[in-house]
């Protein structure tokens, strides 16, 4: 298998409104975190789509890198397609999560240009949920368990 990029999304669910920025200060913000992150911005764009959804995209020599913030949501949507193979993103996904305080994340991994054999042309997928929101299910799913006992006796 010859993997020639990576694909990166993240949603971030029920952000600490006070952890929202203003548009202005991510502007800022945002490039510095990459920067830090390791990756070498070419171009960015930014757009306040409408007051409550702020939209960003960014050129990197590595990639590109997109995000937007929904504040009336408190919902955060990123995505990172890496080219090289080097290229480690965690930094800068750990960076946003510290930055957006998300009560539940999802994180999924696509593998892209797999080149493969032609009958294993499925497409790679790989997805992770934040460790809350398992226990959160876990919990839910005794919950109900429980109560289907609870009314089984009766």
């Amino acid at each position: 298998m010859n993997i020639i990029a990576r694909h990166l999304t993240t949603d971030m669910y029920n952000c600490k409104p006070s952890h929202l920025p203003e548009a202005e200060d991510f502007q800022a913000e945002l490039p510095e975190l990459i920067q830090a992150a390791g990756f070498h911005i070419l171009t960015k764009e930014s757009y306040a789509i409408n007051k409550d959804h702020l939209a960003m995209a960014m050129l990197l020599h590595e990639g590109h890198f997109t995000v937007h913030i929904y504040t009336t949501l408190k919902y955060v949507a990123a995505d990172m397609f890496l080219c090289e193979k080097d290229a480690a993103p965690e930094l800068l996904f750990k960076s946003l999560r510290d930055l957006f305080k998300p009560e539940k994340t999802k994180t999924t991994y696509l593998k892209r240009g797999d080149f493969g054999t032609v009958k294993d042309m499925k497409p790679r997928i790989k997805t992770k949920v934040a460790p809350l929101r398992r226990i959160h299910n876990t919990g839910a799913r005794v919950i109900r368990l429980l109560a289907h006992q609870h009314h089984s006796v009766e």
